[in-house]
């Protein structure tokens, strides 16, 4: 294996980051927040940084509430419908695997099932237009946030696992078309980083530290501010 082989310079093992400021839209239930939704293939982080909230999660185990307040960390696993709720400036440091795979399409919104059955249904009812005027992108938004709040409150109240299972295979029917995309992604962010470590641990065994001569420092200031996100406003850091 060749030095710097599986040269990487993304975020520390191939995760993103992003600020978030939780949406204080009220919806028709009287709750402040933002879009439920699901990622397939990425765990998500949240480490709180102000303010107060909570994240109401769904799986097949059932719903479940988990406050939010400073100092906490909360996580879960892909599959895991979740929405953030705000109950107070609630502001969250989010920490996402698979850098850049969310931006690729790796969160499915809850809609009504109609909304479901195709890509282009589905992008009609959730695209925001990034040359859209700011007010008409913060009304898709809201708007996106309803709909599928509609079809999160269906799930919730559904009896029985079917609606949830059924919700699954529509999620991942809507995905299919990119997970050519999604490997390459994830080939060169969490595999390079982990191959990476491999080729350092390779060469401390052979007592060979050349590598750490050469050592970086990175720093990076938001990509884009103030982005209409799934749960509120973004501060989006530039991935590898």
């Amino acid at each position: 294996m060749s030095a710097g082989e599986h040269t990487f310079t993304g975020l520390p093992g191939g995760v993103a980051v992003s600020g978030l400021c939780v949406y204080d839209w009220p919806a028709a239930d009287g709750v402040r927040g933002g879009t439920p939704h699901m990622h397939l293939a990425c765990s998500e982080a949240y480490v709180v940084t102000g303010g107060r909230g909570a994240v109401q999660t769904l799986t097949a185990s059932g719903y479940e509430v988990t406050p939010l307040a400073p100092g906490r960390v909360a996580w879960f696993t892909p599959g895991t419908i979740h929405r953030l709720v705000n109950e107070g400036d609630l502001r969250i440091t989010v920490l996402m695997q698979n850098s850049g795979l969310p931006e690729a399409g790796d969160a499915v919104l809850t809609l009504p099932p109609e909304y479901l059955a195709d890509p282009e249904t589905y992008a009609a009812a959730t695209t925001i237009p990034a040359e859209a005027p700011e007010a008409e992108r913060e009304r898709i938004a809201r708007a996106r946030r309803d709909l599928a709040l509609d079809g999160y409150r269906a799930l919730r109240e559904a009896s029985g696992p079917e609606p949830l299972a059924a919700f699954h295979r529509a999620a991942a029917a809507l995905v299919r078309p990119r997970i050519a995309e999604w490997r390459r992604r994830w080939r060169s962010g969490a595999v390079a980083a982990a191959a990476a470590t491999g080729e350092q641990l390779d060469r401390l065994e052979r007592g060979d530290a050349s590598y750490l001569a050469e050592a970086v420092v990175r720093a990076e200031l938001p990509a884009e501010q103030g982005k209409f996100g799934m749960c509120g406003r973004l501060d989006v850091y530039p991935g590898p």
